[in-house]
C-alpha cells in the first residue's frame, strides 16, 4: 500500500514543507488500475473505490469538490489523505475493492449490514464419527458441503430426516473418545451409538455416512441399490432388526425423490432484486427462484445512505474517462411492461423522494451485488435487476470466471423478466411501509424471524431466560422468567438461591441453577422450553450447557445474548454469533426478555440482602434463632415493627421471656447501651 500526498481542507506538516501545487501532488499517483483508500484526519478509513486510472479518479473528486458537487462535498471535507493500491487489471481492481469494504468498513460506502446466509448441510468427513448438521459458514476443513437449501428450514428438515432414517447422532456430545455411557437416543433407536464402545464399529458407520452422502448428492437409484441388496443380505442372515431398519431407509428414500430442492444450476435459477427509496430511507427486496418457481425472499433495509450514492455515473465517467460525461443509464420510466398474470398491476422500479434528492440506483445496486456475490459459493445463472449500473459487464466477467460457468446480469426494460422485477418492487414497497412507517408486525411473524435468526429446528414458543445477581458473591441468586406465546409468564417465574457456589463465580452459579431446574422438569416428567436464554456471554452459555449435558439433555436449544454489544451466541455455532438490527423485533424481543430477567434477579437479590441485614440483628438477640426470627418476621413484617410491637403483640409470637429479651435488647439500643446485664 501506498500513501500519496494529503488532499481536502486539511494541511500537514509536510505540505508547508513541501509547496507542490495540487496538480503535480495528483501527478505523483499512478496511472494504474487500483483502488484508493480516503482517510480522516484521525487515519480512519472513510472511503474506498477502485479505478482504471488511480491518478485521474483521484483528480475526478478535487475537481467535482471544487464544483460544489453533492456526491464529494462532504467527502472532500473530511478527507485529509488517500492511500492506494495498486492492480493487475480492473477484475482485480473490483475484487479489491469489494474485500477493503467489507474490512474497513467505511462511512462513505454503502454496506450490505444484513449478513444473512442460506444454509448449508455439513457432514464433518475429518472426523472418526462423522457428524451431519446445518451451517451457514463455509470452511476449508475437509468437511463436505450440500447446499445451499431454499427455503432455509428445508435444510434443517432433511438433517431431521438423516438423524431419524440413517441414525447418525443429533447430539453435541463429543465423539472422538468413548464415554462410559450411551445417551437416551442411542435407547430409543435414534442412534447408532458411536459414543460407547462395541454398539458401533468405525467400518459400519463408515458404510452409513456413504449412504449419506449419495442421499444428499441426490443419487437415489445407487442408493437404494446399494441398500436392497444390503437389506436382502441381512434378511439372509437372520438379521431382522437391521433388515427393517433398511427397508425404512428405502422408503424414505423414494418419499424424498420429489420432495428435495436443492439450489441446482439450470437456467431456471435466478435472484430477482427491486427497491422502494424514499425520505432518504430505502428497502431492498431479493427473491430467489429455484426450478422456476419463487422459494424464498429476502429483505434488506438502509437508513442514512452515504452520499456517495448521489450523480451514481460520475466514477463510471471518470474511469472510462477521463472525465468525459456519459448519459445517465436508468432505465426510461415510461417503457412498458407486461403482466405476468391477469390483474397484475405494472409498476416500474420506485424511487421516490423529496426535492432535491439525488438517490442513484445505479451506484447502490454496483455496490450492492458486488458485496453480495463476490464472496457467495453458489451464484445462480441469472440476476435481475430494476437499473443499468456501470460495472454490470465487468461483475458479470467475474462471476462467470469464477463460476466456471455463464451468470448473465439483466436489467430488462420490458417483457416477462421486467414484470418480474416490478412484482419485487411491489414487495419491497410492502416492505418500507411495514419497517419505516411503523407497522409492527404480528407475533407469529416475530416467532418465525426469531426461529431463522436461531436456527431453531420448531417455532419457539417459549423461552426460559436465566440472570445471575451478587455483590462481590454475597447473597449469589438467581432468576428465570418465562416469556410464552407472546407475553411474559409471570406466574411461571422463578427464584433460586445460589447454595453450593461460594465467592465470585457466575459460571459455577449458573451451571448449579441449570441442573436443579431442568433436573427436576426430568423428574416430573413436564416438557422442556422451546429456547433456554442465558443473559451473558460464552462462558455462561458453555456453563449453562456442561449442566444440561450432565443429566443428559444434549438437544436442548440453547443461546446467551450480552449486555453491551447484544451480540446472540448459539450453542453449536458460536463462531458465527446472531447479530441483529437494533430494530429488529427479534432483538427487541430478545432485549425485553433478558431485561425482564435482570430486574427480577436484582429485586430478589435486594430483598435477599435486605433479610441478611434483619437476619444478622435478631439472630444476636439470646433465645431468638432462625425459626423464631422467621416467625417474628412474617408476623410483623420488618425490624421496625418489632420494635414498636406491645409486649401482648410478642407474646403472641414467642414465649413471656423471650419477649422480655427482645424489648430489653431494643430499649438498649435507644438509650445507647451496647451492653446489657441481662443479655449478658
Amino acid at each position: 500500500m501506498h500513501t500519496a500526498p494529503s488532499v481536502g481542507g486539511y494541511t500537514s506538516d509536510a505540505d508547508l514543507i513541501d509547496s507542490m501545487d495540487l496538480q503535480q501532488k495528483i501527478r505523483t499517483l499512478p496511472t494504474q488500475p487500483g483502488c484508493y483508500l480516503y482517510k480522516n484526519a484521525d487515519g480512519e478509513v472513510i472511503y474506498v473505490g477502485k479505478a482504471k486510472n488511480l491518478r485521474a479518479r483521484v483528480r475526478s473528486y478535487i475537481l467535482e469538490a471544487s464544483q460544489a458537487n453533492a456526491k464529494t462535498g462532504s467527502l472532500m471535507r473530511e478527507a485529509v489523505d488517500v492511500e492506494y493500491i495498486t492492480v493487475a487489471n480492473e477484475h482485480e481492481a473490483l475484487a479489491l475493492e469489494n474485500n477493503l469494504i467489507k474490512q474497513k468498513k467505511p462511512r462513505f460506502n454503502i454496506l450490505l449490514r444484513d449478513d444473512k446466509t442460506y444454509p448449508y448441510i455439513k457432514l464433518t468427513m475429518n472426523d472418526r464419527y462423522p457428524k451431519v448438521f446445518v451451517t451457514r459458514r463455509l470452511r476449508k476443513d475437509g468437511s463436505a458441503y450440500y447446499g445451499p437449501y431454499f427455503p432455509g428450514n428445508l435444510a434443517y428438515r432433511l438433517v431431521d430426516l438423516i438423524h431419524r432414517s440413517f441414525l447418525i447422532p443429533s447430539c453435541k456430545v463429543d465423539l472422538s473418545r468413548y464415554h462410559p455411557r450411551a445417551c437416551l437416543q442411542y435407547y430409543i433407536k435414534r442412534c447408532l451409538g458411536p459414543c460407547l464402545e462395541g454398539l458401533t464399529t468405525p467400518e459400519s458407520y463408515r458404510e452409513t455416512i456413504r449412504d449419506v452422502q449419495l442421499f444428499l448428492e441426490g443419487r437415489p437409484s445407487e442408493l437404494e441399490q446399494s441398500l436392497t441388496q444390503r437389506m436382502e443380505a441381512a434378511a439372509e442372515a437372520e438379521q431382522f432388526e437391521l433388515a427393517a431398519r433398511l427397508r425404512d431407509q428405502i422408503v424414505t428414500v423414494h418419499q424424498m425423490q420429489d420432495k428435495q430442492r436443492m439450489a441446482t444450476t439450470d437456467n431456471e435459477d435466478a435472484d430477482v432484486f427491486g427497491y422502494h427509496y424514499e425520505n432518504e430511507m430505502l428497502a431492498v427486496n431479493l427473491f430467489h427462484m429455484r426450478g422456476g418457481k419463487i422459494v424464498d425472499r429476502r429483505d434488506l433495509f438502509w437508513e442514512d445512505l452515504p452520499e456517495s450514492l448521489l450523480d451514481a455515473v460520475t466514477e463510471a465517467v471518470s474511469e472510462a474517462d477521463e472525465l468525459e460525461t456519459i448519459p445517465h443509464m436508468d432505465p426510461d420510466p415510461a417503457a412498458p411492461a407486461p403482466e405476468i398474470g391477469e390483474g397484475l398491476p405494472v409498476v416500474q422500479h420506485t424511487a421516490v423522494s423529496e426535492p432535491g434528492a439525488a438517490f442513484s440506483p445505479a451506484a447502490f445496486f454496483s455496490a450492492l451485488l458486488k458485496q453480495i456475490y463476490l464472496d457467495q459459493s453458489y451464484v445462480p445463472r441469472l440476476i435481475l435487476v430494476p437499473v443499468e449500473f456501470p460495472d454490470r459487464a465487468l461483475l458479470t466477467d467475474i462471476l462467470t470466471e469464477r463460476t466456471g460457468r455463464r451468470v448473465e446480469i439483466l436489467a430488462p426494460q420490458r417483457g416477462e423478466k421486467r414484470s418480474l422485477v416490478d412484482l419485487v418492487c411491489q414487495n419491497a414497497k410492502q416492505s418500507y411501509d411495514q419497517r419505516f412507517r411503523v407497522l409492527q408486525p404480528g407475533m407469529k411473524a416475530i416467532q418465525e424471524a426469531l426461529q431463522d435468526a436461531l436456527t431453531l429446528e420448531e417455532l419457539p414458543r417459549r423461552i426460559e431466560c436465566f440472570d445471575i445477581s451478587h455483590i462481590q458473591g454475597a447473597e449469589t441468586v438467581a432468576s428465570m422468567v418465562v416469556w410464552e406465546d407472546g407475553a411474559m409468564k409471570k406466574s411461571d417465574y422463578r427464584k433460586f438461591q445460589v447454595k453450593t457456589v461460594t465467592g465470585v463465580d457466575d459460571f459455577a452459579s449458573m451451571r448449579e441453577v441449570i441442573q436443579r431446574r431442568y433436573k427436576r422438569l426430568q423428574e416430573d416428567k413436564k416438557p422442556f422450553p422451546s429456547l433456554v436464554l442465558i443473559d451473558g456471554g460464552l462462558g455462561q452459555l458453555h456453563a449453562a450447557y456442561s449442566a444440561l449435558e450432565e443429566i443428559g439433555v444434549t438437544l436442548q436449544p440453547l443461546a446467551s445474548i450480552a449486555k453491551r454489544e447484544e451480540i446472540i451466541y448459539v450453542y453449536g455455532q458460536e463462531n458465527e454469533p446472531v447479530v441483529l438490527d437494533r430494530r429488529s423485533p427479534v432483538l427487541h424481543l430478545m432485549q425485553k426478555i433478558r431485561d425482564e430477567s435482570h430486574r427480577f434477579a436484582v429485586t430478589y437479590h435486594r430483598k435477599r440482602r435486605q433479610m441478611r441485614d434483619r437476619d444478622s440483628e435478631l439472630l444476636s438477640i439470646p433465645g431468638v434463632g432462625p425459626r423464631t426470627r422467621q416467625r417474628l418476621i412474617e408476623h410483623f413484617g420488618s425490624v421496625r415493627g418489632i420494635k414498636q410491637a406491645a409486649p401482648d403483640a410478642l407474646t403472641a409470637v414467642v414465649n413471656a421471656a423471650t419477649a422480655e429479651k427482645i424489648r430489653s435488647y431494643f430499649a438498649a439500643e435507644e438509650a445507647g447501651n451496647t451492653a446489657l446485664p441481662v443479655l449478658n
